[in-house]
């Protein structure tokens, strides 16, 4: 295997549990706007959240739809699965308030994370992220979570479009100061992350943890994937068998 010079990361359910810190918020949206919905809903509620059947994020990182209308979209979306009203632009900036201060209380990083990037970085290795959410925003998840020494590098705001554009993966290898054949791309999904990294000329490493995918990914697209170069891990503590 090459000889690698740098690391990038995606932040959420990589570095971040974000799919806890989704738990958490949505419990109290469901609180304050979905009463029918039972404690035993709620992983179905959190489950649909984060599938987003609409593909709204996904219109989002391709630049086609701003973030508040992909968001309010997404939540009316809920709603209408649930029983919640429907959120004009002041329900939904209200809707919004209290997503977000539950979200933000709840951001924690994986039991991996901060070992791994010190790990990383205590080898001399070039570390940083690759997100397809605004870089401010993901910076103060990161200093929330206790991994302020993993710079921000590219987000959504840095050129207007995300992950899989191979354009966000060079830029980010050129402000990690690393060739992208030398540098490692590690990410929780499989297509956006892994296979469009190995497609951007780095070497991409898909991140399965075991009961966290948003979908269901068969085996003929991993076995796929494997083909062209993806390495897959179950753990951040796994990357020693890669980099």
């Amino acid at each position: 295997m090459t000889t690698v010079d740098g690391v990038l990361l995606d932040v959420d359910d990589t570095l971040v549990d974000t799919r806890a810190a989704f738990e958490a918020a949505l419990a109290e949206v469901a609180r304050v706007y979905l009463p029918e919905v039972g404690e035993a809903r709620l992983a179905e509620v959190v489950m649909t959240w984060r599938a987003d059947s609409g593909g709204w994020y996904r219109r989002y990182t391709r630049g086609e739809v701003g973030y508040v209308e992909q968001r309010r979209a997404r939540a009316n979306e809920l709603h209408d699965l649930f029983g919640g009203p429907a959120l004009d632009g002041d329900g939904f900036a209200r809707w919004d308030a209290v997503f977000e201060a539950a979200f933000e209380d709840a951001w924690r990083a994986h039991d991996d994370a901060v070992a791994t990037v010190a790990a990383l970085v205590g080898r001399g290795l070039a570390v940083g992220a690759l997100t397809n959410a605004a870089v401010g925003y993901q910076t103060r998840k990161l200093e929330r979570a206790g991994l302020e020494q993993v710079p921000v590098l590219v987000g959504m705001d840095t050129l207007g479009v995300g992950k899989p554009d191979e354009r966000v993966f060079h830029e980010a290898c050129r402000r990690l100061g690393t060739d992208p054949a030398r540098t490692v791309y590690v990410g929780d999904e499989l297509d956006i992350d892994a296979v469009a990294a190995v497609r951007a000329g780095l070497v991409g490493v898909w991140l399965d943890r075991p009961g966290t995918r948003r979908h269901v990914v068969p085996e003929a697209e991993i076995a796929a994937a494997r083909s062209v170069g993806v390495h897959v891990v179950a753990t951040l503590d796994a990357l020693d068998g890669v980099v």
